[in-house]
């Protein structure tokens, strides 16, 4: 039951983080490209990154299929290493927590999924029950 908990938080958490980010991307334009300008990378990647990040989210939570959302996740631990080192990498370091935040929010989701979701990912940890003697009818 702890790792529902723990699946369907981070999950959430996550998606509002990236939810957040694309919402920005898209009400700050202009803005954003010269943030990330000033990381060394290219204006046009605005739009891509955020089409990109709803469509992960969308893959995460709606799960319509497993090998689709794990693609989705490697996608994100990508872009959150990358965010991250492009931000250390400035010397920004305090703009990175965004993706270290991010980072143990996936590593949570992932790790806790097949606990919560009904078709198990293969890559995922298998999800553990705890069996009582009384269950095993050891007395």
């Amino acid at each position: 039951m702890t790792g529902n908990y723990l699946y369907w938080t981070s999950t959430a958490l996550l998606s509002a983080l990236y939810l957040a980010s694309a919402t920005m991307y898209i009400a700050k334009g202009d803005q954003v490209r010269k943030v990330i300008a000033g990381l060394g990378y290219p204006g046009y990647l605005v739009p891509v990154l955020t089409t990109v990040k709803l469509l992960a989210v969308a893959a995460v939570l709606s799960r319509a299929n497993v090998a689709l959302s794990d693609l989705a996740y490697a996608g994100i631990l990508y872009h959150l290493l990358l965010s991250g080192a492009a931000h250390v990498g400035v010397r920004k370091s305090s703009a990175g927590v965004p993706a270290a935040v991010g980072l143990v929010l996936l590593v949570t989701s992932f790790m806790t999924q097949n606990a919560a979701r009904e078709v198990a990912s293969p890559y995922a940890p298998a999800a553990t029950h705890r069996t009582t003697d009384s269950a095993l009818g050891v007395s």
